[in-house]
């Protein structure tokens, strides 16, 4: 089983908590909807993210190293993605205003990480550095499971942590050219994410 739970502890933390497209929707939406609305774009990373480490875990990874026009055609979906979400948080206005605007559903976000590059790298890093080399399919199966769950579980605590900020900010946020300059920083840091898929 995993060897050095710290480390592996530690770096899971740093990825979860550092800014990236997920704390910044989740910054977002907590600022515009709450934590209860956002709570589905939360749940839906918090699976969605263990999933794609499950199927790195078992293949997937080389798949994508196999068909490089695959992965290609992913990047540039994921880049097209993100910046449409950075679109709408630019353009969104204020909850009591565009009842129309919602958060991400939970489908939404979990399916946001196969386009998410952080996401990518996160999952890729992890089953590298921290799976143990010679374990019987059972013993991967059981150290992919933990390493899975224990991802879920911290992305969930660190996206709430960045849902609250946007919520506690929510305030200061009622004068218009304050609540602007907040969306379109919001908005350019997303977009400056997209540069993480060509480099």
């Amino acid at each position: 089983m995993l060897e050095n739970w710290a480390a592996f502890l530690l770096f899971v933390v740093v990825g979860s908590i550092t800014p990236g497209p997920n704390n910044t929707i989740s910054t977002a939406s907590g600022a515009a909807f709450g934590f209860a609305r956002t709570v589905p774009q939360i749940l839906g990373v918090s699976v969605g993210y263990p999933v794609m480490i499950v199927a790195f875990g078992f293949g997937l990874g080389e798949v994508l190293r196999q068909a490089p026009w695959l992965h290609e055609a992913l990047r540039y979906a994921g880049a097209a993605f993100l910046l449409y979400l950075a679109w709408r948080i630019a353009s969104a206005v204020g909850v009591e205003r565009a009842e129309a605007k919602r958060p991400l559903t939970l489908i939404e976000a979990a399916l946001f990480q196969w386009l998410n590059p952080k996401a990518w790298t996160l999952a890729l890093g992890t089953i590298a550095a921290f799976t143990t080399p010679g374990l019987g399919f059972y013993g991967f199966l059981a150290e992919i499971g933990v390493i899975a769950v224990l991802s879920g579980v911290i992305a969930f605590l660190a996206l709430s942590v960045w849902c609250l900020f946007g919520m506690a900010i929510a305030g200061a946020l009622a004068d218009e050219g304050k609540r602007r300059i907040f969306q379109y920083s919001l908005a350019v840091l997303l977009a400056l994410s997209v540069a993480f898929l060509f480099v």
